[in-house]
């Protein structure tokens, strides 16, 4: 089919890519205890691009027999009307695509029967009288087939699949959400699903005790999940398209060191066995490592064809389309790396020796007063790409003379991303994949850890603004914060503030009912609650203040 498109289209436009990819998707939800919804749906669909007089124009269908000629004739009408641009399409690679794991067997072949199994594996495990279960499997295989009228052809299949766990207990007014997942490109065999089940059993046991929330400018480790306040700022920071609105702050920061001279960011699409891996991107570019941070020295923003023509580069592979609309900038699978100042990298493991996840991935031993935060509320609402952060806590326990006392509740945290990037102790040992099991929508993220996890101070850094954003940080990490540069006043290093206004506690902001099934997409927020996208958490990450 896109043979015959393509075909189509020349001698009409100047040039054309085309995308076409097939989407079947499982979902099974159970919801207090009880299955809910089984199904299977499908989508295939066509997305074509050209470039007619300069312009771009963009036709997308689904239609089971497209008629090229017609697909054809709405792209060049939207032409007509669209923006000027001197895109190039890139040719024929000279070399074979990379060859990475992306379609896994097991996962293709899983029955319904056997998602179902899983799902009332894990409720039958969790099941506590004072709690509801819910829970979300979702499976997805995918098709996808890209090529352009200069000769570059490009096709794989994928697999993905997510396993939600959500924990809900109410007592009185106090509503205590307990949450973790499972992703990935194979299907999760009984061991990871205990371990999930261990996951959300040793968060929720220590939730249970509700104790006083401390106050002030305090030690805050950030759990994998709680990450989001830290790393969103840098996703958004590091796009080409960002850069070219000029709003992001490290627009011509290129070679500066603005980080952490031992943290490193990548985005990379060759990661195997991850739902977001792929040989090639969907603008026909062939997939490679990017990368946005190397030793605390920013690198390269990512773009597309178009954001890359217009900024007078080259595309990163960083394409992403739906069967709608035109190409736009995605992320795949971001990786934190954690080395020490020899360049030495170690991986970071998931848990500890007995197999059991633990609290702040090991780094709350010397904490005399601080904080865990493992959710935080209005992630991804106000000026995000600044930095500056203040929400109130979802899910936090108080940690006292190194040791988890209890859950705190109704306070909020405030710091600056970037500022607290710039000082990094090291990762924890919980590292996982955390994310969205949407092929399309997904972002991974993963971290390597130094071997010597104490807070260090780092040679001394311009006091300029940002960095990037979206992440997962495998394992816990420690960091101390500099002076702040935002133009705005904004608190120096973390600051942890008690009570927080009525209006904002987290008995009064989420529903008890709110389904595990949600979207976990890269910027959708639910109740607002803010998921990141498909990412290997480089473990919890430990914010020390001055």
């Amino acid at each position: 089919m896109i043979d015959r498109l393509l075909e189509s289209a020349r001698g009409k436009v100047d040039g054309a890519d085309a995308l076409w990819r097939r989407e079947e998707q499982t979902a099974v939800t159970f919801e207090s205890g009880r299955l809910k919804s089984a199904g299977i749906s499908e989508e295939a669909g066509l997305n074509l691009r050209v470039l007619a007089g300069g312009r771009l124009g963009v036709a997308g269908t689904t239609a089971a027999k497209p008629d090229p000629a017609e697909l054809v004739g709405r792209a060049r009408a939207s032409a007509e009307l669209g923006e000027v641009v001197e895109l190039v399409f890139p040719s024929a690679a000279a070399t074979a695509l990379p060859r990475i794991p992306t379609f896994f067997d097991r996962t293709a072949n899983a029955s319904l029967a056997e998602l179902i199994r899983m799902g009332r594996f894990l409720v039958e495990r969790l099941a506590r009288p004072d709690c509801q279960v819910n829970i979300s499997v979702q499976r997805e295989l995918a098709d996808t087939a890209v090529g352009n009228t200069a000769g570059a052809r490009g096709e794989y299949r994928a697999t993905g699949i997510g396993v939600t766990a959500d924990v809900t207990r109410i007592a009185g007014d106090d509503v205590l959400m307990v949450y973790d997942q499972y992703v990935g490109a194979d299907l999760p065999n009984d061991a990871d699903l205990e371990t999930l089940v261990r996951s959300v059993e040793t968060r929720l046991t220590a939730a249970l005790k509700i104790v006083a929330p401390p106050d002030g400018a305090l030690a805050v480790v950030f759990t994998p999940a709680g990450l989001a306040a830290v790393v969103l700022p840098l996703e958004q920071a590091l796009s080409g398209k960002t850069v070219l609105q000029g709003s992001s702050p490290l627009a011509g920061k290129v070679g500066e060191t603005l980080f952490d001279e031992r943290l490193s960011i990548f985005d990379d699409p060759l990661t195997p066995g991850r739902p977001a891996s792929r040989p090639i991107d969907d603008e026909c570019v062939p997939s490679r490592a990017t990368g946005l941070v190397e030793n605390g020295v920013v690198g390269r923003f990512v773009y597309d064809l178009e954001t890359a023509a217009r900024a007078k580069t080259q595309s990163t592979g960083n394409g992403r389309r739906g069967v709608f609309g035109k190409p736009h900038i995605g992320y795949t699978n971001i990786v934190f790396r954690m080395g020490d100042r020899a360049g030495a990298r170690h991986g970071v493991p998931y848990g500890h020796a007995s197999g059991v996840p633990l609290l702040g991935g090991g780094l709350i031993a010397d904490i005399q007063d601080g904080l865990i935060v493992d959710d935080l509320i209005g992630v991804g609402q106000g000026n995000v790409i600044g930095g500056a952060f203040s929400h109130p806590v979802g899910l936090a326990y108080r940690v006292q003379r190194g040791e988890v006392t209890g859950r705190v509740k109704d306070c909020a945290v405030a710091g600056n991303a970037y500022e607290l990037l710039k000082r990094i102790g090291g990762f924890g040992n919980d590292g996982r994949w955390l994310g969205s099991p949407r092929l399309r929508h997904s972002t991974s993220i993963t971290a390597m850890v130094s071997s010597d996890n104490r807070p260090r101070k780092s040679a001394s850094m311009p006091a300029e603004k940002k960095h990037i954003g979206d992440c997962a940080v495998p394992g816990s990490a420690s960091a101390q914060s500099l002076e702040s540069s935002a133009r705005a006043p904004v608190p120096i290093g973390l600051i942890v503030t008690a009570p927080h206004p009525p209006l904002v506690k987290n008995s009064d902001n989420v529903s008890p009912s709110r389904s595990a099934s949600r979207s976990v997409g890269l910027f959708t927020a639910a109740n607002a609650w803010y998921r990141p996208a498909p990412a290997a958490y480089p473990a919890s990450c430990r914010i020390v203040t001055s």
